[in-house]
């Protein structure tokens, strides 16, 4: 009955196009009116009480920063610097892009905004170089989803919230899977250039301009290692790692590479503010919605449903993998991320995952409704930039998306792939 009324209040108003933050919201207090004797004031105090911390602080600023590089050429000069040491390759161009994105992830924690920054850049260079378009869109929308899963990412912070478990050791836990989504990304390129001969630069770049763009970049290839770097090390929290990256990049964008105006600015702040409303609404909504789950043990409800079908952890973890994908297709990351996070974790932490494993491979699985209509935020964003019909840029991300999902399926059977480097380093 809890089921019933909590998730067919929840999509009955998305059908009729209500924002799913307002969606959730009457949900839970329909919830908590029909099935409990708590005061509805409760609702409106543990949304309250959700936003009350100082990692989301992060948020806003790690999108500003994003911004500031974008805007400010630093996101350039990173594509410049790859593009003289591996664009004359076969499928140069794919893998520029792909480490591009990775590098990009390590700045702004947002799949969109990575897509856009590298994707105005190379989709079209590599139409020039006769890419195949919807192959071009296709790559710069899967690796743009890595800006989820390498460090700093948004949905870790909010997954941190939502269960209460270390940001630092989620983005400690995030670097080698996001690694591996890149090279398994590389691989298909290598394949697909391989079969229809396509190639990057024409001439492989002299050393004189390698160290030219390598020169010209430095300042770029500094911003993650500041911003991860002071976590890692203790020195700063997330959340202060955040603002250090902001300032420094206004600086690099403003004063070094002067390209940063006061238009990008506004615009920056206008970005950030719209991402962080609508996120820490959800965050407030959620929070009370948690509490409520607890209270009528619905987690629990859930997880005897799973084991009743299998006793396996192997059918339950591919069970509770392929609801996320089902859900990754209709709900964006963030949604859903501090909706199921506290309902799916007792039932994987029963199959063997750790919070911070689970943390990983659910933010992996949902990063591929990044590319799955309808939701697919990365397809509409490359589809803007290249021009190609979103159909075609799906068709084309099958065989990228299916090596996404092994590198999901490594990272969940495989701990050592997260928490390796969190137990070397913590």
């Amino acid at each position: 009955m809890d089921f019933v009324i909590l998730f067919g209040c929840l999509f009955g108003l998305l059908v009729l196009g209500v924002p799913i933050g307002v969606c959730l919201g009457c949900g839970t207090l329909a919830l908590m009116i029909l099935t409990t004797n708590l005061s509805p004031m409760l609702f409106a105090q543990a949304c309250f009480t959700g936003l009350d911390s100082f990692t989301l602080l992060a948020i806003p600023f790690f999108v500003v920063a994003g911004s500031f590089m974008m805007y400010g050429g630093i996101s350039r000069r990173l594509l410049d610097l790859f593009n003289a040491l591996i664009g004359h390759v076969v499928g140069g161009l794919a893998y520029v892009t792909t480490v591009a994105c990775m590098f990009f992830a390590a700045i702004s924690g947002s799949g969109p905004a990575t897509v856009s920054a590298i994707g105005s850049f190379m989709i079209p260079e590599m139409k020039d170089k006769k890419y195949d378009p919807a192959f071009a869109a296709a790559l710069t929308a899967c690796a743009g989803a890595i800006g989820v899963i390498i460090p700093p990412s948004i949905p870790f912070i909010l997954y941190a919230v939502a269960v209460g478990c270390s940001v630092s050791e989620l983005f400690l836990a995030g670097v080698v899977p996001g690694i591996i989504i890149g090279i398994f990304l590389m691989i298909v390129s290598y394949f697909q250039a391989k079969k229809y001969g396509w190639r990057g630069n024409d001439t492989k770049a002299s050393k004189k301009e390698v160290w030219a763009a390598f020169k010209e970049s430095i300042l770029a290839i500094l911003s993650p290692v500041i911003i991860l770097g002071s976590i890692y090390a203790g020195i700063c929290s997330p959340t202060e790692a955040a603002v250090s990256g902001v300032v420094y990049s206004y600086i690099v964008g403003a004063f070094v590479y002067k390209e940063l105006k006061w238009k990008h600015i506004s615009q920056s702040m206008i970005d950030a503010a719209l991402i962080s409303g609508s996120t820490l609404f959800m965050v407030g909504i959620t929070t009370s919605l948690g509490r409520v789950l607890t209270l009528k043990a619905i987690p629990d409800h859930f997880s005897a449903i799973l084991t009743s079908v299998s006793a396996s952890p192997v059918v339950i973890l591919m069970m509770i993998s392929a609801l996320l994908l089902i859900v990754g297709c209709f709900m964006d990351n963030i949604s859903a991320t501090i909706i199921l996070a506290p309902i799916l974790l007792p039932t994987a932490e029963q199959c063997g995952l750790t919070p911070v494993q689970f943390g990983i491979v659910m933010t992996m699985l949902l990063a591929i409704g990044f590319i799955t209509p309808p939701y697919g935020i990365n397809l509409f964003v490359s589809n803007q930039i290249s021009g190609v019909p979103l159909m075609k840029i799906a068709r084309c991300a099958v065989p990228l998306m299916i090596a996404m999902f092994l590198a999901t399926v490594l990272t969940m059977f495989i701990p050592s792939l997260t928490m390796g480097l969190v137990g070397l380093l913590a």
